[in-house]
């Protein structure tokens, strides 16, 4: 009995101790430095320069921190291959996230689809600065970031299609925020308004929890420039919603105790043209016998999958690759609307990979010309006219670039920074949370990082 007892108070200690390390390493971490990212889809860098745009909360970050004149993006310019650069610092050609989503191949005979809802250990062949931040004790939260299902180093989210089931659902459903309805239909509700939820659920985060890095994307510009067009009356209300929705965080961070540990970045993952055409490649693949169709089901030897700008080229068969890659070449190189046709020897200087190296790899890369973009279809007329605008151009056209903000703790105020690069995000939230990103092939911000956290 006697030595039971012994027992039974040793048993205790080492569960005390051991609670005593866990309260000790979560203070720790509630004491470290804290990084906001917020992504505002879409975002041109050209649109900063525009004095008419009613956005003052980006005017006084810019005014009170430091401020990129435009951030390049990685190939293809698309939302969630640069979303991954910015937290991988690694480009396409590593991190091999080419579309929004996953492409798979349903069977050698039908053309390959896109499937967003995968899980990102399947989908990120590089380390994160999440991953890099919970590995080190610190803790980790995302609103509506891309490529990141099921992420085991997020502690706590309010996804793109949230969970009425899900804590920080239950949490703005219990204030009378949003119903239970609503989530389950959330998908069908407006942009702005998921937006709106989206930074709801942001707020929610950062006053229950205090995350040491919050990731927060906002799709509603992306969503206006597509359908009327970048620059617009539309696109400069949707700047001014999103300026609204950036202040209600920084009125978090300035009203309590994140005030002297937190930094807040503004980005966004590329720029916007206007379009006048629609050029769609499949009919003209359909026109040579390469697309068919027999009850109801496509067969394609070959298949366009459009990104806007640019245009990946996949041999589905197999059998008739070596005989068709330079037939297509040849077909699309001078057809209207087409810029260039880059090969695979090309893949290197634009930072995408191989086939060799990635299933998610094309055999041919199509850039359009300003103006036009590449459509989907497989019936109708090869070019068709058109409204609105599209990304997914080269990198290099200026129209592409992004934007960059900082503002808050270990931040230099009034800093214009020339042109960086989207790689180089992570590695400065490294260096903002005393981390390192060694696999990262951008660079911490030298004007910021000078400026880091001393934890």
């Amino acid at each position: 009995m006697r030595r039971f007892a012994r027992t039974e108070r040793w048993l205790c200690a080492l569960i005390l101790v051991a609670l005593g390390v866990s309260a000790f390493d979560h203070a720790k971490a509630q004491k470290k430095p804290i990084v906001v990212v917020i992504s505002l889809d879409g975002f041109p860098a050209y649109a900063l320069d525009d004095l008419r745009l009613p956005i003052p909360t980006l005017r006084r970050l810019s005014r009170e921190g430091t401020i990129a004149a435009s951030m390049r993006p990685v190939n293809p310019t698309v939302t969630w291959p640069n979303h991954t650069a910015m937290v991988t610092g690694v480009d396409a050609s590593e991190h091999q996230v080419l579309f929004n989503g996953l492409l798979t191949h349903p069977n050698p005979e039908a053309p390959p689809a896109i499937e967003p809802c995968r899980d990102k250990d399947q989908m990120v062949h590089a380390p994160t600065i999440y991953d890099i931040a919970h590995d080190a004790g610190l803790t980790t939260a995302q609103v509506d970031w891309v490529a990141i299902y099921h992420a085991k180093s997020i502690d706590w989210q309010f996804p793109e299609l949230p969970d009425p089931d899900g804590e920080i659902e239950r949490r703005l459903i219990s204030a009378g925020t949003v119903t239970a309805e609503q989530l389950q239909k959330f998908e069908d509700s407006s942009q702005a308004w998921q937006d709106l939820m989206w930074t709801n659920a942001a707020v929610e985060i950062l006053e229950s929890h205090q995350p040491n890095l919050l990731l927060f994307h906002l799709l509603t510009l992306d969503d206006i420039n597509h359908e009327y067009g970048p620059m617009t009356n539309a696109s400069f209300t949707a700047m001014a919603f999103l300026d609204a929705q950036v202040k209600r965080i920084v009125d978090v961070l300035e009203r309590s105790d994140l005030a002297n540990r937190a930094t807040l970045m503004i980005v966004s993952d590329h720029g916007f043209r206007a379009i006048h055409h629609k050029i769609h490649p499949n009919v003209r693949l359909r026109e040579k016998g390469l697309v068919t169709s027999s009850e109801g089901k496509v067969k394609a030897d070959a298949w366009v999958v459009p990104e806007g700008g640019t245009a990946m080229v996949y041999l589905t068969n197999p059998n008739r690759k070596a005989e068709l890659l330079p037939q297509l070449r040849t077909l699309f190189t001078g057809s209207e609307g087409v810029d260039h046709v880059y090969a695979t020897d090309d893949f290197s200087k634009l930072r995408l990979p191989t086939p060799d190296r990635s299933d998610q790899a094309p055999d041919l890369l199509l850039a359009a010309k300003p103006g036009y973009a590449f459509s989907g279809e497989q019936d109708g007329d090869l070019v068709t006219a058109a409204t609105g605008g599209t990304h997914g151009y080269l990198n290099t056209d200026p129209d592409m670039q992004a934007i960059f903000i900082a503002w808050g703790r270990d931040i230099p105020k009034g800093v214009r920074l020339t042109r960086i690069s989207n790689l180089d995000v992570g590695p400065t939230i490294a260096a903002l949370l005393s981390l390192r990103m060694p696999q990262a092939n951008g660079h911490a911000i030298p004007e910021i990082a000078k400026h880091g956290s001393a934890y």
